[in-house]
């Protein structure tokens, strides 16, 4: 199993112009003052949670989610949900991004109309949209939309999950999945990218500091207070 998620890992790092692509997306947003949305559903949720509030992460980052779509809240629901058209749309106009916002949404298999329709909803806004998806698991999966989320994003990036999100026994798959490392991995990487093209640009990025050092606490109080107004789910 540690080899295959290997492999999977060196393929990511194979793809370097479109996280640069990500990146530069993501850097015209933080200068221009935006807010970067990050949307997923199910087990995608875990991927929203690392961009919010995170340690050296992103201060600008806004969780755009329906309640409804964790599955700790209750796992049939949500996969009903996710599947319900309307949703995601509704999602979308209730937030109201504008330029320079950017819009990311994680979705392994894109196919569902909670995923599609915030891409779709967002790039009618002029909002560039990021999609964090897998091709090759896209194009296995059950189609509910007549589309899926590649197809409309300014910025695509394949994690690779293979069909199914499991990776052994290698000769017939069923157990291990491996989104969420993968993705994981991705966002940190966009994130270190990210942190290249600022320092090229001369931009400084709003970045949390770990609540558990010294002076974490009063640095992380100057960024609450400047995105509070617009990050409601920061609670402040």
């Amino acid at each position: 199993m540690r080899k295959n998620v290997r492999v999977l890992l060196d393929e990511l790092d194979a793809r370097q112009a479109e996280l640069t692509r990500a990146a530069t997306v993501l850097l015209d947003t933080v200068a221009g003052d935006g807010i970067v949305y990050a949307a997923g559903a199910g087990h995608s949720l875990a991927m929203v949670c690392e961009t919010f509030y995170r340690a050296g992460g992103l201060a600008a980052v806004r969780p755009l989610w329906d309640p409804a779509v964790l599955p700790l809240g209750g796992a049939l629901r949500s996969s009903a949900v996710e599947r319900e058209p309307g949703r995601g749309r509704a999602l979308v106009k209730a937030a109201a991004p504008v330029p320079p916002d950017a819009v990311v949404v994680f979705s392994t298999s894109g196919r569902n109309p909670y995923p599609v329709e915030i891409a779709q909803e967002a790039l009618a806004r002029d909002v560039p949209v990021i999609a964090v998806t897998s091709l090759p698991a896209s194009a296995a999966a059950s189609d509910r939309t007549g589309t899926r989320l590649a197809e409309h994003a300014t910025v695509v990036l394949d994690t690779g999950v293979p069909p199914g999100d499991v990776v052994h026994p290698p000769e017939a798959p069923v157990t291990s999945a491996v989104s969420t490392v993968l993705g994981a991995y991705l966002w940190s990487a966009l994130l270190a990218e990210l942190d290249r093209l600022a320092g090229q640009r001369g931009v400084e990025l709003p970045r949390w500091t770990s609540a558990n050092v010294p002076g974490g606490d009063e640095r992380n109080a100057e960024l609450v207070a400047r995105y509070r107004d617009r990050i409601p789910e920061l609670g402040a």
